[in-house]
């Protein structure tokens, strides 16, 4: 096994996907990190005001101690998380569309070590890029947020352990998507239709209906799992929310928080493990039946 995880590192260190897909990654996770660190005060501001003050004061936070840090650092890893999605697409819709599954499979003893590699080796490529996208989105929170607002100690750390745990999931799930698609590009523009437009559009328009599907569809609970960590530090996720609080300022709440319809960062971990392992199963599936030749 050890030689079959050092062969998949070797291969994808010879192609320039796993670097070029840095570049979104880092602009991406900073400027989104940014852009939301700077408009943290009038997210005070607003808390502090009107409705938004009477929930604060129903939920007994104090507006002025909120580590808002949490939303830029939430925002910014949550949308950069699609680039460790789109790598994993290339794990084996790549190999088939390039050929060289064959080799892969042929020089393993069987194919069930083959892919056991390959996601030893995604969850490390996953790993890598949350952690560098974490330190991306914290250099951006820091330069924008002031200090009395920046997360505490056990945030950051919170924080962190979520980014490195959504990004090696996103990547497992980015793998069952394209291998059991197979096909790199229809996987791609498929994944990032879904993740970006559909399911947000879904949510919007059915909150009204319903709240949950955002703590239940794949997009939802892969932000849920940073965001829920943001969303659990200012009281905001379902499961805290009080029943009285009023469906639409719900829904502006958690978007704020960049998480709408999450039950809690653990409960979206679980539910998007769930989605990773079936699209994962499918992709093992499939590909102990495919054809190489």
């Amino acid at each position: 096994m050890g030689r079959l995880i050092k062969a998949e590192f070797r291969k994808t260190l010879t192609l320039n996907t796993w670097w070029v897909l840095i570049i979104p990654l880092v602009l991406v996770a900073f400027w989104m990190s940014y852009g939301w660190g700077s408009a943290t005060n009038d997210f005070v501001d607003y808390i502090g005001s009107g409705t938004a003050a009477e929930i604060a004061a129903a939920i007994g936070l104090d507006p002025g101690e909120f580590p808002v840090g949490l939303l830029a650092i939430a925002h910014g890893v949550n949308i950069a998380q699609l680039i460790p999605a789109i790598f994993g697409v290339f794990a084996l819709a790549g190999e088939y569309r390039n050929k060289t599954i064959t080799t892969t499979f042929l020089t393993a003893p069987n194919r069930v070590s083959a892919l056991s590699a390959k996601m030893i080796t995604y969850i490390v490529w996953g790993a890598m890029y949350g952690v560098l996208s974490f330190g991306v989105a914290a250099l951006a929170t820091l330069a924008t947020v002031d200090g009395d607002r920046l997360p505490s100690g056990g945030q950051w750390l919170a924080a962190l352990g979520g980014t490195i745990l959504a990004y090696v999931l996103v990547t497992l799930f980015g793998i069952g998507v394209g291998a059991v698609l197979n096909k790199v590009t229809l996987a791609v523009i498929l994944l990032l239709g879904y993740m970006l437009v559909l399911e947000n559009v879904l949510v919007l328009l059915l909150w009204s209906t319903t709240d949950v599907l955002g703590g239940i569809l794949p997009n939802g609970t892969a932000n849920g799992i940073v965001g829920g960590i943001a969303a659990d530090a200012f009281k905001l996720d379902s499961l805290n929310l009080p029943d009285n609080v009023d469906n639409m300022d719900k829904l502006g709440l958690q978007l704020a928080a960049g998480a709408p319809g999450v039950f809690s960062w653990w409960a979206s971990a679980l539910i998007f493990f769930a989605w990773t392992m079936v699209f994962f199963a499918g992709a093992w599936a499939a590909n102990q039946r495919r054809d190489i030749t």
